[in-house]
This record gives C-alpha cells, sequence and structure tokens, in this order.
C-alpha cells in the first residue's frame, strides 16, 4: 500500500480547519452556557414573583375569615391557578405556626410532574402580621423548551457558519492550485522539448498573470534558440554517426536511461541483429544465442563503479554469440562544456580467433605439463637402469622393471587417449548417435575390466534391469564413459572387495551405477571431482591419475547425450559413481532404421 504524503499546503489548509472547528465549537458551547444561565435566573424570578403575588392576595383574604371559610377560598384560588397554568406544579398554604393549611394534589397521575423549582413567600398583611407563607413547585418544562430550541438555533447557526467558511477554503485552494497545475503543465511540455508552448489561461490573477507571461517569453526564446541551432546540431549529429558508422570496431551508444540510441554496422554483425532492432531499447535486453542476458550483470556492475574510476579504467569483459568470442567495453560519456554524465559507449571487438589460439595454446601446454611429465620420467628411469645395469639384475628383478615399465606405458597410453578425447570434445567435435542396447554396453565393459578384478583380487557383480528398450546414443563414448568409472572403482577398491554396477529404468531415463568399497570422498571435494584435471590429494587418495577421465565422462553425458552425472560417496564407505541418460526413440526413427 502506497503512503500518501501532504504538502504543506495541505497541511495548512487542514489546519486552519482544524482550528476554526475549535474556535467555533467553544464559542457555540460558551454561548449556549451563558443563555442557559440567564434563562435559569429569570424563571427563578418568574417562580419569586408567583409566590409572592399568591401570597399578598391570600394574606388579605386570611384577615377577614374563619378557618373553614378560608379553606375553601384557598383551595378555590390554588387549584384554578394550577389548572389553568401548566407549568405551576403545585401551591401550598402554611399558617403563622408552619402547619399546613392546605396543598394541591388533585391532577391525575399522568399529568404529575416533578417539580424543579420550589419558591416560598410569607403571606404579611398590611398591617406587618405574618399570617403563614406560599410554597409555588414550577416544573421548568418552559424553559426546558426554550432552552432546546436555542441550542439548536444556536447549533444550526454554528454548523452554517463553518461550512460556509470552510467552503470559502477549498474554494480558495482550488482556484490557487489550479493555476499552479497549469504552470505545472507547462513546465511539463517544456521537459519533454516543445519548446514555444504557451499558456492561453487568462482568468488568473494579476500576480499569476505576470508570472504566466514571463513562462511564455521564456518558452518563446527557447523555441528560438532551438530554431538557430538545430541546422547545427545535426550536422554535427550526422558527422558522429558517419564517423561511428565507419569504425571497424563495433560501437553501442546507449544514454543514461540505458536506450540504445546509436549502433553501427559492425556491431550488428557481431550481435546478429537487424537494421533497427535494438534502437530504443534497453541494452539489458539483448540476449545471446546462449538465451542469456550477457550484459545485464555487467550494466549494473558498471553503474555501481564511480564515474571517475571508469572514465579512467573502463570496464572489459567477453561475451559469446554464436561461438565467436567478443570483447566488450564500456566507457561513459559527458557533454564537452560542463563534463555531465549523457550514457555511455559499448565498443565490441571479435576475438573468437585470438581465444582460439589462447585455448589451443593452454590446453597444449596443460596437456604437456601435467598429463605426461611422470610417466615419461619414470619409464626414463627404468629403461636407463635396465640398459646400463641389466646385466647386472637377476631374472626377478630385471621381470619386476619390465613390469613397472609395462604399467607405466598403459598408463601412458591412457593419458594419451584421455588428452586425444579432451582436445576434440574441446573442439566441438561431433558425436554420432545410433540406435544401441544398453546392455551391451555394460556388458562389453564389464569383460574388458576382468583381468583388472583379478589382478586386484576383486569381485563384481552386475544387475540389470529387465524391458529397457534401444535407445540412440554414441556406443564408444558410453562404453568409455563406464570403463573409466570401473576403472576408477577398480584403482580405489580395496584387496578382497567388491564391485556393483546397476543398470535399470528411472521414468524416461537409463541410470547407470558404478559402486564400491574404497576410500570415499569427503563432501567438500564431491562438487569439484568432475571438473578438469581435478584430484583429490590426501593421505587416502594417493594413486595416480590424469586427472581427466571424470571430466571426460561428465563431457560426453551431459554435453553429447543431455545426461546427468552423479556421485554419493561417503569417507570410509565407499563411493557411488553413476550417469543417467535420456531414452529418446521415436516411431519416425524406428522406421528410419526398418
Amino acid at each position: 500500500m502506497s503512503k500518501v504524503s501532504l504538502t504543506t499546503q495541505n497541511r495548512l489548509i487542514i489546519s486552519g480547519l482544524i482550528l476554526s472547528t475549535i474556535l467555533i465549537v467553544a464559542i457555540a458551547i460558551f454561548a449556549i452556557f451563558n443563555i442557559q444561565k440567564k434563562l435559569n435566573e429569570g424563571y427563578q424570578n418568574f417562580g419569586k414573583i408567583v409566590s409572592k403575588v399568591l401570597a399578598i392576595e391570600c394574606s388579605e383574604l386570611a384577615l377577614d375569615t374563619n378557618k373553614q371559610e378560608l379553606y375553601s377560598t384557598l383551595k378555590s384560588h390554588a387549584d384554578t391557578m394550577v389548572e389553568t397554568h401548566s407549568d405551576i406544579v403545585f401551591i401550598e398554604f402554611r399558617d403563622a405556626h408552619g402547619k399546613l393549611i392546605y396543598k394541591t394534589d388533585n391532577k391525575p397521575k399522568d399529568f404529575q410532574k416533578t417539580p424543579n423549582i420550589i419558591v416560598s413567600s410569607p403571606m404579611i398583611s398590611k398591617d406587618n402580621k405574618n399570617s403563614g407563607s406560599v410554597t409555588v413547585g414550577l416544573s421548568g418544562s418552559i424553559i426546558n423548551q426554550i432552552s432546546s430550541t436555542t441550542r439548536a438555533s444556536l447549533l444550526f447557526v454554528f454548523t452554517v457558519a463553518w461550512l460556509v467558511f470552510a467552503f470559502v477554503i477549498l474554494i480558495n485552494t482550488y482556484l490557487i492550485t489550479r493555476e499552479l497545475r497549469i504552470l505545472q503543465k507547462g513546465v511539463q511540455k517544456i521537459s519533454k522539448g516543445e519548446f514555444g508552448y504557451k499558456i492561453r489561461e487568462q482568468e488568473v490573477s494579476s500576480e499569476v498573470k505576470e508570472l504566466f507571461n514571463a513562462f511564455n517569453n521564456m518558452s518563446n526564446r527557447l523555441h528560438l534558440y532551438e530554431e538557430q541551432n538545430i541546422e547545427q546540431l545535426t550536422l554535427e549529429k550526422n558527422k558522429l554517426e558517419a564517423i561511428l558508422m565507419s569504425i571497424a570496431n563495433g560501437v553501442v551508444v546507449c544514454d543514461n536511461n540505458d536506450n540504445v540510441v546509436l549502433i553501427n554496422n559492425h556491431a550488428r554483425k557481431l550481435l546478429e541483429l537487424d537494421e533497427n532492432q535494438m534502437l530504443n531499447n534497453k541494452i539489458q535486453q539483448y540476449i545471446d544465442t546462449e538465451g542469456n542476458y550477457c550484459f545485464r550483470d555487467k550494466i549494473e556492475e558498471f553503474k555501481d563503479t564511480p564515474i571517475e574510476e571508469m572514465e579512467n579504467k573502463p570496464l572489459e569483459f567477453n561475451i559469446q554469440v554464436d561461438k565467436r568470442v567478443i570483447k566488450s567495453i564500456i566507457s561513459p560519456m559527458f557533454t564537452t562544456r560542463n563534463k555531465d554524465y549523457v550514457g555511455y559507449i559499448i565498443v565490441l571487438i571479435d576475438m573468437t580467433k585470438e581465444a582460439e589460439m589462447d585455448a589451443m595454446r593452454s590446453t597444449f601446454i596443460s596437456n604437456v605439463s601435467h598429463e605426461l611429465r611422470t610417466p615419461v620420467t619414470v619409464l626414463r628411469s627404468y629403461i636407463d637402469t635396465l640398459y646400463n645395469y641389466g646385466n647386472e639384475f637377476d631374472y626377478d628383478t630385471q621381470k619386476e622393471f619390465i613390469g613397472t615399465i609395462n604399467q607405466e606405458i598403459i598408463r601412458l597410453n591412457r593419458m594419451v587417449n584421455d588428452i586425444l578425447d579432451f582436445s576434440r570434445m574441446e573442439a566441438n567435435a561431433q558425436m554420432e548417435k545410433s540406435l544401441n542396447s544398453i546392455y551391451e554396453v555394460v556388458d562389453d565393459c564389464v569383460n574388458q575390466v576382468q583381468p583388472l578384478t583379478k589382478e586386484h583380487n576383486l569381485k563384481i557383480t552386475v544387475d540389470k534391469q529387465d524391458g529397457i528398450p534401444e535407445f540412440l546414443f554414441n556406443f564408444d563414448g558410453i562404453e568409455r564413459a563406464l570403463t573409466n568409472l570401473l576403472s576408477n572403482a577398480i584403482k580405489y577398491s580395496p584387496g578382497n572387495g567388491e564391485i556393483h554396477v546397476s543398470l535399470k529404468s528411472l521414468n524416461d531415463n537409463v541410470e547407470i551405477t558404478v559402486s564400491d568399497q574404497g576410500c570415499g570422498i569427503a563432501p567438500e571435494h564431491q562438487k569439484k571431482i568432475f571438473d578438469r584435471f581435478y584430484r583429490v590429494e590426501n593421505n587416502i587418495h594417493t594413486i595416480k591419475g590424469t586427472g581427466l577421465g571424470l571430466h571426460l565422462v561428465k563431457q560426453t553425458i551431459e554435453k553429447y547425450h543431455n545426461g546427468k552425472v552423479f556421485v554419493h560417496s561417503e569417507v570410509n564407505k565407499g563411493s557411488t559413481f553413476g550417469f543417467t541418460l535420456p531414452i529418446k526413440v521415436t516411431d519416425n526413427i524406428n522406421k528410419a532404421l526398418v
């Protein structure tokens, strides 16, 4: 959920409305309180007047009448007043000794009211003789009605006043923001390059009108400046494009928003693009022949690096497009006058031939230095010893020397074969696939290593699942891969050990595993065991080898057969190497082979 931010103007408007509301409410409460107080005081005085009038009238009546006539007279007079005045609840008469003479109490129960104001006055005759007292009880219904009407009227008046005040503020705010929005629209037009745009709104205040006129004048001047310089800028742009187009290397020009604004012909050829394929699109969207966004990460790295550092040392990296290695150099661009950053240039250089030469040179040196030195040294030493001192050795010693020489020749032959296979795979040589039986491959490989198992006193068992159909694969390649796994299992298995070979169908794949009871491989080495020339050199793994065998297995299975190699191993508990191959047999292939 996005947060709504209030401007300073909005906060001032809201604060003004809140303060005005509090002020109006306070004034209304104060006015109602004072009016209610005055009404209560007036009503209290009204009760006093009523009681005094009754006291004066009744004191004259009580002078010349006996008790019986007095009771009747007071009763008649009091009942008449209570019945004719709805606000009088009761009238009570008492003599000079405080004894009750009469109290009105003859209204029906439904009409009885509770007195809110009780006023008492003494009955004093003309000769200042006290003949008793009169007490009047008033309900206050009239004053309540007046108070309610007064409160409602005041609240209505103050509410209307607040609404008018708020409406005036909102209208004034709308008019001000409307003028600002008109000016904002004009500024946006100018920022987009629409020089000469004019604000034609006239119904504004004089101060804002002057601002609009100043804006129109500025826009007109920018338009004239643009017209005067457009021809020169176009000429310079055409010159720059002509130079870039004629450069032998590829050139891609991007603005500071990563949009491609210019790309020369050689760059289109290197990147395999049509004429306008990448123009006005972000360079990060380019995908090479492998389906990778080859520029995305490097552009982010370029942006994360300080401009000053990139200016002194441009970012260099290689990309691969359709088997071509292209060296890319990213350099920032600046304006001539103010040195403002405006984008960057990517220079593309075809380095395919150089990369191929480097790869061939590296492969040759690596193969010779790592794989041939040891067996050649051993052979030379043993042959030299036999040549010079062979007559001094007995038959068993000579046989031992010749056996060692034979093992080193076998090892040297295996190294040469590995190097040849590696070179062929690195050169992307194709492996022809045909419809073959995987059972035949397993049987051939097991038979080939039987002499080695007897020599090391090992037992080999084979578990083959039935029903696996023939499918497309390179027979020799898979045979070499499986033989390599079996040879490794024999080399690392202890005497009198057992090697287990398993062949089974797994969904749409066939899985072959070779398990031994050898020393095992630590987890930190298992992830790299299939890398080129990687060997586990420690107190456990002391057997010599090329370091290419498992790498060739991985290349054969994954690169040429779209399979998967794997290893499961635990130190001192043995290892299981294996691979899976997809089974792809279609009716069309079967028909073609019939």
